[in-house]
Order: structure tokens, then C-alpha cells, then sequence
């Protein structure tokens, strides 16, 4: 989005009386800066306008340059109050291009935009002289737009070429200076601007890239809306850019529906595809049962071998209940004897 410090030159000359342009040439520039202003900002809250007048007495600062649109309505109001006179395109460019310099943020790029409704006099209709203010303006980093209006819309020469166009051919840099001409016309003079190469760059930044005429008709295809001119869907993104995304957005449900209906009829149409789909699960049923069963089984080995143990420790019980048996049964004897041989020989001392 541009971040640029503006300066408005309207012309507030005695051709702005015509009622070609409804309701005056001039009502239909205050609407032009009206818009202008509004747009360059919306684009970029950091820009700044200034407004100035080249007819009457001479060229003048209305507003230095401001984010305040009251102000600049105030200035609008001033220059109509002195509309008269002859425009100076060179000594007002000159002055805006020190109104320029003086700016208070540095960081913004310069720009002069100039309403021109009235023939070329004077250096103006010099095309040496323009030429030289042009490479002057050039090396200084200032963009010039112009829009030619009602009778400032000069007649090509030979070669196609005028005056104004030359200018501008020789200030441009990278494209950033243009000449929108605007014929009288059923159009408003806001809207033919608002369209033009002049906004151009404030006019992408609001717009998404998708809504966009060029992207638009990328993105659409074949299946873009005709219709509207050059606008798909016939709507105009810059004056109404809700609109133009929900047509944008019901044309893509409306294409994501179609595809989903072409991929059910070739899933419909192709089984092969399915049944192997459908294969794993069988298989990952197998792989389980059979990592049960072998669960099973290593639990039934440790339950037998279990049982052996305990069938062990039974064994070895009556073993060890048999060898106490013997060993009461021996020492049983033992006492036996011993009494025998006591009573043998209790009676042997009878005897004697």
C-alpha cells in the first residue's frame, strides 16, 4: 500500500463555470478530490493530502498536507469563492513541490496531482519548458498524475503526442506518474478517476488480489461472469467490494459442488478402486486375532507352568513328610532298643 504525501492542484480558473460536467466542472472536482482523498487514505492511514488552487490571482496553499478531510473540504470551499482567472501549471507545481519538501514525515513518498480543465497558456503550452520542470521533478523522487478535464484535453499532433503527455512521459519513474484524460461524459468524473491508472496503486491495495480484474479473470477462467464491462460479475470491486466477494464466493461453492459431484460419479464408476480400499481392514482384523491367539497362548504357558510349580512344591512336601516320618520311626526304635537292653540287664543283676 503507497505511503505517500499528496498535493492536490485543483483548478479553480473561470473554465470551471461550464456545465459540461455536472452540476460545474468545479462540483464535479470537488467530488473528484472528495474521493481521491478518501481513497489514498483508506489505502494507507499514514498518507497525507495537502490542497491547492492554481487560478484566480495565482496559485495558493489552501491545506498543507493533513489526514483531516474537513479540512480539506474547508479549502474547497475557499477556492470556490475565488474562481477566475487563468491556471499556472508550472509555478503551481513548483510551489507544491516546496509544500512537498517541507512535509513532516520524511518517510513519505512524494506526489503531485493536478486537475487540469482549462487550455494550456503561457510555459504551459511551452513544451521545452514543461520537459525541463519535469526532469527537475524527476531527480527529486516527485510522482506527477495529471487528469485532463472538459477543455483540457489537448489535440495530438502528428505523432499522437501532446504536451501533457510528454510531460509526464518525462517525470515518470518505474510508473508512477500517469495522464488519465476524462472526456465529458454520462460518467461521473469521480468514477472515471476512480477507475483510472491514477489510483491504480491506492485502488490494488484495497482490493484483494482475487477481486482484482486481472486476478479475477485468472483465477475465474472460463468460468468467469461476462457481462459488466470489464468488471467480472458486472460489479465494480473498488465501489463495491462486499458484493464482489460474495459473487466470488458463491461462484467457488458453486464449482466446489460440481467437483464433488464429478468425483461420487467416477467413484461410483470404477469398483476396483473401493474393494482395495477396503482390503486393509480385513487384513488388520487378521493381524489382531492372530496377536490375540498368540497372547493366549503365552498366558496358558505361564498358567501350566504355574501349576508345575505348585504340583513341584506338593511333592517336595510329601517328600519331606515322609523323611520326618522315617526319622520318628528310627528314633521310635532307638528308645525301644535302649528299653530292652535296660530290662536285659535289670534281670541279669536279678540273677546274681
Amino acid at each position: 500500500m503507497p505511503l505517500e504525501a499528496t498535493m492536490m492542484i485543483i483548478d479553480n480558473s473561470e473554465y470551471m463555470r461550464n456545465g459540461d460536467y455536472q452540476p460545474t466542472r468545479f462540483d464535479a472536482q470537488s467530488d473528484a478530490v472528495n474521493v481521491i482523498f478518501q481513497t489514498k487514505i483508506d489505502s494507507n492511514p499514514e498518507s497525507t493530502i495537502g490542497l491547492m488552487s492554481m487560478g484566480g490571482k495565482g496559485p495558493e496553499v489552501l491545506v498543507t498536507n493533513t489526514k483531516d478531510l474537513g479540512q480539506v473540504l474547508q479549502g474547497l470551499h475557499i477556492a470556490s469563492n475565488k474562481v477566475g482567472g487563468s491556471i499556472d501549471i508550472p509555478t503551481a507545481i513548483a510551489v507544491a513541490q516546496l509544500a512537498l519538501k517541507h512535509r513532516e514525515n520524511k518517510n513519505l513518498r512524494q506526489r503531485i496531482l493536478v486537475f487540469v480543465g482549462s487550455p494550456l497558456e503561457d510555459q504551459a503550452a511551452d513544451e521545452q519548458a514543461m520537459i525541463r520542470l519535469a526532469q527537475k521533478l524527476k531527480k527529486n523522487n516527485v510522482a506527477v498524475d495529471i487528469v485532463a478535464f472538459g477543455d483540457g484535453i489537448e489535440e495530438p499532433d502528428a505523432e499522437g503526442k501532446t504536451i501533457l503527455k510528454t510531460f509526464v512521459d518525462n517525470v515518470n519513474s518505474s510508473d508512477n506518474s500517469h495522464l488519465a484524460v476524462i472526456a465529458p461524459g454520462s460518467a461521473l468524473l469521480s468514477d472515471a478517476i476512480l477507475s483510472s491508472a491514477v489510483l491504480s496503486a491506492d485502488r490494488d491495495a484495497l482490493i484483494p488480489d482475487e477481486l482484482q480484474v486481472g486476478g479475477a479473470a485468472q483465477a475465474g477462467g472460463s468460468g468467469a461472469a461476462t457481462g459488466g464491462g470489464d468488471f467480472e460479475f458486472g460489479v465494480d470491486p473498488s465501489l463495491d467490494p462486499e458484493l464482489a466477494m460474495a459473487l466470488r464466493l458463491s461462484m467457488q461453492e458453486a464449482q466446489a459442488r460440481e467437483v464433488v459431484g464429478t468425483a461420487g460419479s467416477s467413484s461410483t464408476a470404477t469398483d476396483e478402486p473401493s474393494t482395495m480400499a477396503a482390503d486393509p481392514a480385513p487384513a488388520a482384523t487378521v493381524v489382531t486375532a492372530a496377536a490375540s491367539s498368540s497372547e493366549a497362548e503365552d498366558m496358558d504357558e505361564e498358567l501350566a507352568k504355574a501349576l508345575a510349580l505348585s504340583e513341584q512344591k506338593d511333592v517336595d512336601m510329601d517328600e519331606d513328610e515322609d523323611e520326618d516320618e522315617d526319622e520318628d520311626a528310627a528314633i521310635a526304635r532307638a528308645i525301644e532298643m535302649s528299653m530292652r537292653g535296660q530290662e536285659e540287664d535289670e534281670e541279669e543283676n536279678k540273677k546274681r
